[in-house]
Order: C-alpha cells, then structure tokens, then sequence
C-alpha cells in the first residue's frame, strides 16, 4: 500500500500559463504553511519537482522526513510557446488549436509543448517509480497542478476532461492511496 500526500506548491500570482518556467512561489502565509503540516505523516519520505515553486515550498514546510532528491518528472506540464502567455494572447493566434488542447485533453500540445497524454505517462511513471522504490512508505510529493491533476484521473479512472475540472488551490492537500485493491481518495484538494 502507498499513500501519497500531494501538495500544490504556493501561489506565483502570474495569470499566464506557467509550465516549465523557473519561477518562486509566494510563501508568505506561514500560518497556513503551519496548519497545513499538521495534517502530514510524521514520518515518510519527501520529494519535489525540480522547480523553485516546489522546491521551495517543501522547503518551507519544515519537516523533518527524508527529503529525496528534486524530480524533473515531476514538473508542470511543459506549455511550449505558450509558455508565460495569457490564454487570450494565444487564442488570438492559436484558436483551435488551445481550444482543443482544453476542450480534448490527449493528443494535442502546444507548439514545442507536451500533450495532456505525454504528460500523464512521464508524471505516472515517476510516481510509479516512487511507489516501487519507496513501498509501504507515506510519501508527501510537492507538486504543481497538473501534475496532481493527472493522478487524480488515475485515481478516479476517468477522462483528462473530467479531471481537469478539479479545484486544486495552492497549499491544498490530496490525499491518494494505493493498494491491490486499487486506488482510493481520502482527501481531495483540502485547505488546512
């Protein structure tokens, strides 16, 4: 059995769409920072994407669990040149093409991006990796949207469209869990 403790890094307050960029994250609500730990295993590993948002925001949580080196695979979606655009600036010159990639998440990628389905195979593989490395371990997985997204859809067995509807705010917690007898929800996008 794996349980898998996914945070959504802090907020960077950028309204454009942010994959693979390097940017920090606001981690000025320490008081939520502080809750939100209280909701943690007290022992387990600890691993975050290789961005400075979630990196920083594991940082920030203080905790005292082994903390595994930074995953690559772990990173948002990569938006291509998209990337760091308001969804307006590129329906202007982009039209179907980000409507589809919304509207029938699979296939379709921004141009020099990733597909919703590309992304789903390199995220459920790293945490594949994970689960098979780290067996019968509470693993708390510091993440960014997508990326929590895309187990959820493994997790409900459902459709990337369906998925994505999900709320998943910044500091939220999802609690998944894996077994033989598959996956289960315990939380889903919850605010300490």
């Amino acid at each position: 059995m794996s349980d898998l403790y996914f945070i959504r890094h802090g907020p960077t307050h950028l309204k454009s769409m942010v994959g693979w960029s390097d940017v920090p994250a606001d981690l000025s609500d320490e008081a939520k920072i502080e809750r939100l730990c209280k909701y943690l295993p007290d022992n387990g590993k600890m691993i975050s994407s290789d961005l400075k948002r979630a990196r920083d925001t594991a940082d920030a949580l203080k905790l005292d669990h082994e903390r595994l080196p930074d995953e690559a695979n772990l990173r948002e979606i990569h938006f291509g040149d998209w990337e760091l655009k308001l969804f307006a600036e590129i329906e202007k010159t982009d039209h179907d093409r980000v409507f589809a990639f919304y509207d029938t998440p699979g296939q379709t990628s921004a141009p020099n991006g990733e597909s919703w389905d590309g992304f789903c195979q390199r995220t459920d593989q790293a945490i594949d990796d994970l689960m098979n490395a780290y067996p019968e371990q509470a693993l708390i997985i510091v993440v960014h949207f997508g990326v929590i997204v895309s187990q959820i859809q493994r997790a409900e067995g459902c459709g990337a469209k369906h998925a994505m509807r999900h709320k998943i705010d910044n500091f939220s917690l999802t609690h998944l869990r894996y077994s033989e007898s598959g996956w289960t929800i315990n939380k889903l996008n919850f605010s300490a």
